[in-house]
């Protein structure tokens, strides 16, 4: 797959060619909400000894809550002030660059909501573990054409002291559609795999195309901290099938992927991006 950054067509249709983006790394952002959290203790995940959420304590609940309020809300402060100073980052954002993406972001799409359901927690030491899946919505407006916004994300957070101090993305996914009649996709991605694995990545066009051209790339990038806001622009090609089938393998080394689909027609455009978690294979056999 090319090595290149997410697309976010901003260019009218007629030309159908050449997209500009801000690479799609908005969901990793949306995740360092620190809406999943870890109360104190190791930052490690125990599922098998974890409590159901319906037992979570309401000190949990209600932390979940203000924060999906205040992200809701794209209060800034209101967001960090759940963070420490030393808070870190699977993807390597620190508090002051995610003070300066969620700026960025919410300048851009200013109607995103956040809402977050508990998957699991548990007591460890002086506070607590736990994990959540986060779903955020919105839209933007690009000229005279809307962009619908959907993501869903998973992660996990250590709290001590009342702050965030670290956490760790396990997964997400998501789409952003545009048009009167957006393609609708399948895709067909693992969400694990081991170092230098080889792994097929489907795109699938559900409806005829009938008479339609269509368009698409497929992107593969590398997860870091200096491509959340970065723009980039991506050539578009003539697709000979309903989709995009590649075929990629994963570097040697543990990593985080994320892996796109780009696919436009006439009427409407559909952008799925869903991260590929790269381990090692000593940690896959934990």
């Amino acid at each position: 797959m090319p090595k290149s950054s997410h697309s976010l067509p901003t260019v009218p249709q007629s030309t159908l060619r050449q997209t500009q983006t801000t690479r799609g790394r908005w969901q990793s952002v949306l995740v360092a909400l620190g809406l999943v959290m870890v109360f104190g203790g190791a930052f490690q995940a125990n599922r098998a000894s974890a409590e159901p959420p319906e037992t979570a304590p309401a000190p949990l609940k209600e932390t979940l809550a203000a924060i999906d309020k205040a992200a809701s809300s794209h209060n800034v402060q209101a967001v960090l002030a759940f963070y420490s100073p030393n808070f870190t980052h699977s993807d390597g954002l620190t508090r002051q660059t995610l003070e300066q993406a969620l700026t960025q972001l919410w300048k851009r799409y200013p109607n995103l909501t956040y809402r977050t359901e508990l998957k699991a927690w548990k007591t460890q030491g002086s506070g607590l573990m736990a994990e959540t899946v986060t779903h955020v919505t919105g839209a933007q407006k690009v000229g005279d054409r809307e962009l619908t916004i959907e993501s869903t994300l998973e992660a996990q957070q250590q709290f001590e002291n009342q702050k965030i101090v670290r956490q760790e993305i396990l997964a997400e996914h998501s789409q952003i559609t545009s048009g009167t009649n957006p393609p609708k996709v399948k895709l067909t991605l693992p969400e694990q795999i081991n170092a230098g694995q080889e792994f097929s990545f489907d795109a699938i066009v559900q409806e005829p195309l009938g008479n339609d051209l269509l368009l698409g790339k497929a992107l593969e990038e590398p997860v870091k901290a200096d491509g959340f806001v970065s723009p980039t622009t991506v050539d578009l090609e003539l697709l000979p099938a309903g989709g995009l089938f590649k075929v990629g393998r994963a570097p040697l080394t543990a990593d985080n992927r994320w892996i796109s689909a780009v696919l436009v027609r006439h009427d409407g455009m559909t952008m799925i991006t869903q991260r590929l978690r790269i381990v090692s294979r000593a940690k896959a056999l934990q």
